[in-house]
């Protein structure tokens, strides 16, 4: 897994939120969420949504979707 964090001239850092790294070691976090991963009843997929409600990406398993949010929301 790569890991890319980027810093902003204030000092803030962003990047995809990933517990393998100790983030909070770098001091004060302020999470946010890209998008949201929601179960659709009526297509039985899960739905990767951005913060529109538009969905990006769905598949049958919710790992899929958190995977492809760690290949397609990271900065390069």
């Amino acid at each position: 897994m790569t890991i890319n964090i980027s810093f902003k001239p204030d000092g803030t850092a962003q990047c995809l939120w990933t517990e393998a790294l100790p983030l909070h070691e770098i001091g004060r976090l302020e999470i946010t969420r890209a998008t949201n991963i929601e179960f659709n009843n009526a297509t039985q997929y899960w739905e990767v949504k951005d913060r529109k409600g538009k969905v990006r990406f769905f598949a049958r398993s919710r790992s899929a979707c958190l995977e492809w949010e760690e290949q397609n929301l990271q900065e390069d």
